[in-house]
């Protein structure tokens, strides 16, 4: 998939990021720049190429650990680490980035930015969002990680917050590590607890959100929260 050689290309990554800046480089060119070297048996370019290779897409390549790129033939634990650290920096940078107007300013836009979030994560996080008048947010909080049995994730801890941050509307998500943003049924009964118990305060339930693989299911948008 990756083809270009460092000894036969015009410029190297790095003078054409200064000339050209970096959105015009491609995937392999900014890995090489970050490596800086390559091995006995390749140049840098050609390594950047292999391990972009090994995966069959970004998200793959994003979500792979320091352990599964130290087997990559040429990449050692530094440049493992570092890679890891770019990732996740570049992670965060963008979650930053989504999340700076700290308003909610409808389903879709908080869905992707979700998904964006949750990408990463192995394990079922449920969050809960809270919200004032305006819907800006107040705190994002994360109330369990792990295979949630909804009945231990009770509403009374994400109720706590609410009552704590004086929020007036209440957003939750989780995600579903396989990828799947359907419903389960446990998922419409805790629903419609935690709906029940936030009109039982005065406080405005407004949605809950599935993510799944580059992808979300609103229960607003689904007109699943009337059921």
């Amino acid at each position: 998939m990756y083809q270009i050689r460092e000894d036969n290309y015009p410029m190297k990554p790095r003078e054409r990021l200064l000339a050209f800046g970096s959105e015009k480089l491609n995937e392999q060119e900014l890995l090489a720049i970050l490596l800086r070297t390559g091995s006995k048996k390749e140049n840098v370019m050609e390594l950047a190429a292999r391990v972009l290779s090994v995966f069959d897409n970004l998200e793959e390549f994003r979500r792979a650990s320091v352990g599964e790129l130290k087997e990559i033939s040429g990449i050692g634990q530094v440049k493992a680490v570092e890679i890891r650290a770019m990732i996740e920096l570049g992670k965060r940078i963008h979650t930053t980035q989504r999340k700076r107007y700290g308003q909610v300013m409808g389903s879709q836009q908080l869905g992707m930015s979700l998904v964006d979030e949750m990408a990463s994560f192995d394990q079922e996080n449920l969050v809960a969002i809270y919200l004032d008048s305006q819907n800006r947010i107040i705190q994002k909080k994360t109330i369990f990680i792990g295979a949630v049995n909804h009945s231990i994730a009770h509403p009374r801890e994400i109720l706590h917050y609410a009552i704590r941050n004086l929020a007036v509307g209440i957003i939750i998500a989780h995600n579903h590590p396989s990828g799947i943003t359907q419903p389960s049924p446990q998922d419409k009964v805790f629903t419609k607890k935690i709906k029940e118990v936030c009109e039982n305060l005065g406080i405005h339930f407004l949605d809950h959100i599935i993510t799944g693989h580059n992808t979300y299911l609103s229960f607003r948008e689904e007109g699943l929260l009337d059921h």
